[in-house]
């Protein structure tokens, strides 16, 4: 009698797991799709707003190495809230710039930066390290 009562207990956690997992996915929104399809579709992606300092100042690290990222300027479209909704779904914060590297979330301004400086964002992008400072 209690062997019946676990399996029925471990098959109705199964079905509700199973529920669960299947609800979100179900509710990966349009945006969410976006954020995943672009970080996995590009090798630097940069969600970024326009007038940020902070996001020029990420933006600026890449062309400082000669590279050009894939720039999604969330306050020029008009679904960028939710995308920006979205990716802090992703990465747990709102906050722009949020940089991601061969799928890799780097993290925001001040990360980028410090990766910069330390040569690891060199290495990352698989190029020489410079050593001028920003």
């Amino acid at each position: 009698m209690a062997v019946a009562r676990i399996l029925a207990a471990t098959a109705t956690i199964t079905v509700i797991a199973a529920s669960l997992f299947w609800a979100s996915t179900a509710n990966d929104t349009t945006e969410s799709a976006f954020v995943k399809k672009t970080i996995s579709s590009h090798k630097i992606v940069i969600f970024s707003k326009s007038y940020c300092p902070y996001c020029k100042r990420a933006k600026a690290v890449f062309k400082e190495l000669n590279k050009v990222p894939h720039v999604v300027e969330l306050d020029e479209r008009d679904d960028g809230q939710n995308i920006q909704d979205a990716l802090s779904k992703v990465v747990g914060r709102r906050t722009v710039p949020q940089v991601f590297i061969d799928g890799k979330h780097i993290g925001g301004s001040d990360d980028t930066v410090e990766a910069y400086t330390s040569g690891e964002l060199a290495k990352l992008l698989g190029i020489a390290a410079k050593n001028d400072d920003l």
